[in-house]
């Protein structure tokens, strides 16, 4: 039955899939009420009730489900229908990155490094960038260039940083393309090459990354106005495999 409900919300036919959710969620299913819980949130198949969000998120969490614990603790972080609590919010995105749940990972991962809910641990924080990079985050990839660039509770690495914001621009993180873009003109860690840091700046500023803005004037400043006009067709253009790896 939660394969069939979770069949009908991929076909977004929520009514069905919460019609289905329910009678699991009252029966004790975590993986149900964190589904419910979902959908009250979102105002799918149901109408939006926030409070009873948070309520089947609550169940959810106290039976050990990993996603009810990632929702519930993201409710704690923005205040929403429960009490804004950054230490309540690190302790469950911690559970949930214990289980595997690479979106806590990532989640607890900034929380360490920015000190919210605890002092900042730039090592713990790498540690839970590093597991849920290996399950392809591409945020926790551009936060651990950050991290070695920043020689945050490491030694500065620039290599590193480069390799890992390469592999979250490729990815499509705006961050990670702006700081490889910002690498590539600087030539830190990686060949120094203005005409690929304009491409991947330029898709940067398009994605909303305000990191990229300061590099533009620069990069462009260094360019001929050809190669300028090549880098700006390329940005353009969704990269294939090739043209990823040319451009980084």
């Amino acid at each position: 039955m939660l394969e069939s409900a979770s069949k009908a919300a991929l076909k977004g036919d929520y009514e069905t899939a919460v019609a289905m959710w329910r009678p699991l969620a009252e029966s004790g299913v975590a993986r149900a009420q964190s589904s419910l819980g979902a959908c009250y949130l979102e105002g799918l198949g149901t109408p939006r009730d926030p409070a009873a969000a948070a309520e089947w998120f609550r169940s959810a969490a106290h039976a050990g489900d990993a996603v009810g614990q990632r929702n519930l603790a993201a409710l704690h972080f923005r205040g929403e229908d429960v009490p804004q609590d950054d230490e309540e919010a690190l302790r469950l995105y911690r559970l949930a990155a214990k289980s595997g749940d690479a979106a806590a990972q990532d989640m607890l991962s900034w929380m360490l490094l920015e000190g919210r809910g605890a002092d900042s641990d730039p090592v713990e924080s790498r540690r839970w960038a590093l597991a849920a990079a290996e399950q392809e985050v591409a945020t926790s990839m551009a936060r651990l260039g950050l991290i070695a660039h920043n020689a945050l509770g490491m030694e500065r690495n620039s290599e590193e940083a480069a390799r890992w914001w390469y592999e979250a621009a490729r990815r499509g993180d705006p961050d990670g393309q702006a700081m490889l873009g910002a690498a590539l003109h600087l030539g830190a860690g990686v060949e120094k090459d203005d005409r690929a840091a304009l491409i991947w700046l330029l898709r940067a500023d398009d994605a909303g990354s305000s990191l990229a803005a300061p590099f533009l004037a620069p990069v462009r400043a260094a360019l001929p106005a050809e190669q300028i006009a090549e880098a700006e067709q390329a940005a353009r253009r969704v990269p294939g495999p090739t043209e990823v790896e040319e451009a980084g």
